[in-house]
């Protein structure tokens, strides 16, 4: 009896703490807890606002496609990446470094 007594006294509150403990250190700082949430929260705020920008660019670009296309010439910016590439400059143009 005696035994009994001390360990729901002693013991089952220890076993109980200790589960209690474990518990609450995975919900803070486990693979699903509250420190992994606010990684994978930030990383994808990162990425949503890479992707943004990559659309940006995307849209940028096929901007300047259609501009060099077959069906829609325009001569100024096949002229301006013409003498970018190939580095000419004409000789009225004065080069600002």
């Amino acid at each position: 009896m005696l035994r009994t007594q001390s360990f729901t006294r002693v013991i089952l509150p220890c076993v109980l703490l200790f589960v209690g403990l474990y518990f609450t250190f995975m919900a803070v700082q486990g693979s699903n807890g509250l420190f992994q949430r606010i990684q994978v929260e930030a990383e994808r705020d990162r990425l949503t606002e890479e992707l943004a920008a990559l659309r940006l660019q995307t849209e940028r670009m096929e901007i300047l496609t259609r501009r060099l296309s077959d069906d829609y010439l325009d001569l100024d910016l096949l002229d301006e990446r013409a003498r970018s590439v190939l580095g000419y400059v004409r000789p009225d143009e004065l080069i600002l470094p």
